[in-house]
């Protein structure tokens, strides 16, 4: 008896498939070991992604310090804070000074502005970079390309920055790894989601995120076993294993079909179909050549590598998507960067505190990972957002109140804010993911991150300002990231929902969507 199989090429009373997305499904709708590997190793790159996002946490801290000699005549005491007002013969760094960048170059009572340039221009790099790099991925490039390229840019500023004589080049080298960085976990998350099909994806998506806690979390350990060593040892610890990674993306992952077929190269995107999929080579061949071939004409990508953003601007239904969805992220930026920074106003010491951070990734994936495919996006989105806004408003009450012990709480509260803005940034990530076709969607996230890289920028200026007044700090974290959550009040809920392709087939849907709210 022949054996009972599903026929790939349909017959002549069969429809054909109704979109680009809906034959795609049809052969990658499972989830494969093939598929599994591809995922693994792309979700890898937020592994170096991390490291060298939170890597100055242990490079550019200041130093303890200790009385040289301490008597009755000494002009050095414990009970002296400020060490710019002391004789430099008269204390010295508990550590030898190459530990930090702030010792090694007598940064100390250099003003705050030189002491942040370093990691400020890391994430001027990230903003300059998404805005220049981000639409590489949807137009000439390609979302394999542009993962390769950035992660290699990265590898080789790193490498670099050992070599760094001043603060000045130190600084000019961050901002160059920044802009490198800039469209690595963009790329990765999109590259990962489109190799799989729709009951697949949210889970898929989530392991790009269990790559970057996976990163966090192994930047303590790193620089723990380094302690009193050169911070130079660290970037050379963080920059080799990039390098390799390099190398196994550009000979083993493969390109997004889906991008090869709105750019119009047929013949790879059924190779690479054939290769991750397991589609016979014949039948896979007839079944897309059912598809109109103007549907891939009239939206493919122009040349000029900034289309995709014009069009994101011109559809007033795009534009209102990505202006909700950016306001949401700037909040969870300022939360989610600013929390860790935040840390080094208490009295932790900094391998735990980083630690504690890191693993707040942990549940966040989890739960996310649990309930991704459960739960409404649009519902869990504002829910995370309003929590962790109340967290970190209930953190600056505490100080004003003054009550006696308040530590603890403080620490706990601290901790669920952060635990919030890491789900809610995977809920949205996945969310922006499915609110824009293929067309335009890695731009769509890109700007996504580049709203959360922005609110980034901005909370370290809050934290300093917040150590004299907690409103500057906890008190903004979290009405920003609570009010700006509401944004998210006028977008439609997308899960289980089919990805599109194309702008008009997202358009339809959207008008269909209003259309089906009005009869209700």
């Amino acid at each position: 008896m022949a054996e009972s199989t599903k026929p790939l090429l349909n017959d002549s009373n069969s429809p054909p498939p109704r979109s680009l997305d809906d034959t795609i499904e049809s052969y990658i709708g499972s989830f494969g070991w093939a598929q599994f590997l591809q995922a693994t190793l792309v979700s890898f790159s937020g592994v170096f992604d991390a490291q060298q996002t939170f890597i100055s946490v242990f490079t550019d801290f200041e130093p303890k310090w200790h009385c040289a000699t301490e008597s009755s005549d000494s002009f050095c005491h414990n009970s002296i804070s400020n060490i710019c007002i002391l004789p430099k013969t008269s204390w010295s760094w508990d550590f030898p000074p190459h530990v930090s960048v702030i010792s090694e170059w007598s940064l100390q009572c250099s003003g705050s502005f030189v002491k942040g340039l370093p990691e400020s221009s890391f994430f001027v790099g990230c903003l300059i970079g998404g805005l220049i790099l981000s639409t590489l991925a949807d137009s000439s490039l390609g979302r394999k390309n542009m993962l390769f390229l950035s992660c290699l840019l990265m590898s080789i500023s790193t490498m670099l920055t050992v070599f760094s004589p001043n603060i000045w080049v130190y600084a000019f080298l961050r901002f160059v790894n920044g802009f490198g960085r800039a469209t690595i976990g963009t790329c990765a998350l999109v590259l990962s989601t489109e190799l799989v099909g729709k009951r697949w994806r949210g889970r898929v998506g989530i392991m790009s995120f269990f790559g970057f806690m996976l990163g966090f979390l192994s930047l303590p350990a790193m620089a723990y076993i380094n302690r009193g060593n050169s911070w130079r040892i660290l970037y050379i610890w963080t920059s080799v294993p990039t390098i390799i990674y390099c190398v196994l993306v550009r000979f083993f992952v493969c390109e997004s079909p889906r991008w090869l077929f709105v750019r119009g190269r047929r013949e790879e995107a059924i190779s690479i179909l054939k290769r991750v999929a397991s589609i016979p080579s014949s039948d896979g061949t007839m079944s897309f050549s059912s598809l109109p071939s103007q549907e891939e004409e009239d939206e493919k990508p122009s040349v000029n590598i900034y289309a995709a953003m014009k069009v994101l601007v011109e559809k007033r239904w795009a534009l209102r998507r990505l202006t909700a969805v950016m306001a949401v992220a700037f909040g969870i930026g300022l939360v989610y960067y600013g929390m860790p920074l935040a840390l080094s106003n208490l009295d932790f010491n900094v391998y735990m505190s980083a630690a504690f951070n890191a693993l707040m990734d942990l549940p966040a994936n989890l739960i996310t990972l649990f309930l991704v495919d459960k739960i409404s996006r649009r519902n869990a989105l504002i829910g995370f957002t309003a929590l962790g806004g109340v967290s970190s408003v209930l953190i600056f009450a505490l100080q004003n109140m003054r009550i006696g012990n308040y530590g603890a709480l403080h620490l706990v509260l601290e901790l669920i804010s952060y635990f919030c803005a890491c789900s809610a940034f995977n809920i949205e990530m996945i969310y922006t993911i499915e609110l824009f076709p293929t067309c335009v969607r890695n731009s769509a996230i890109a700007m996504t991150r580049q709203a959360l890289v922005l609110g980034g920028v901005f909370s370290p200026i809050m934290v300093a300002a917040g150590r004299k007044n907690g409103f500057w700090s906890f008190g903004l974290f979290g009405l920003a990231i609570g009010l700006l959550g509401l944004f998210a009040v006028g977008l439609p809920e997308t899960r289980g929902s089919d990805l599109c392709d194309t702008m008009d087939e997202e358009e339809c849907k959207d008008r269909q969507g209003n259309n089906d709210s009005v009869i209700a």
